[in-house]
């Protein structure tokens, strides 16, 4: 199915990027609190170390795709 509708601009993939970022972080550290709260406390002292860094670096990678899609060059129509 090929659809003809026009990719997003620079400028609306910049600021639905932004706006998936924020929730994103929201998000993450809303699920981290809760994480951190239940489970984590109950672990030894290293399986904390190890959840925290995990928890609190774990958003990286999904904001990596978001910014990647932000920053993709926008293919402009072949010359006439």
């Amino acid at each position: 199915m090929n659809d003809n509708r026009p990719a997003p601009t620079g400028r609306l993939r910049k600021f639905a990027g932004t706006l998936a970022l924020v929730v994103l972080v929201v998000f993450w550290a809303l699920a981290a609190m809760a994480l951190a709260q239940g489970r984590v406390t109950t672990l030894p002292a290293f399986g904390q170390f190890v959840a925290y860094v995990i928890l609190g670096s774990g958003w990286i990678v999904p904001a990596a795709f978001i910014i990647r899609w932000m920053l993709k060059y926008d293919r402009r129509p072949e010359s006439l």
